[in-house]
């Protein structure tokens, strides 16, 4: 049950964040050019939920879990 719950929540920041990097893609049509995107990216802490939900969906999945024999997530 845990796992579930990480993998979602990982799966909810993930999506956060990337929504997030879409949108702000409006900066290039006002003149940034990709470096001062990416800068701009990489400072703003809602980006950021992007990279920690992916490690988290990554550790979810990667991970083993539980001493029985059962399936996991």
């Amino acid at each position: 049950m845990n796992r579930l719950f990480f993998l979602l929540l990982g799966f909810g920041l993930s999506l956060i964040g990337f929504i997030y990097i879409i949108s702000y893609l409006n900066l290039l049509t006002i003149g940034y050019n990709f470096y001062e995107y990416v800068n701009f990216i990489i400072r703003r802490v809602e980006c950021m939920y992007a990279p920690i939900g992916i490690i988290m969906i990554i550790l979810t999945i990667m991970l083993p879990g539980g001493t029985h024999y059962e399936l996991h997530l």
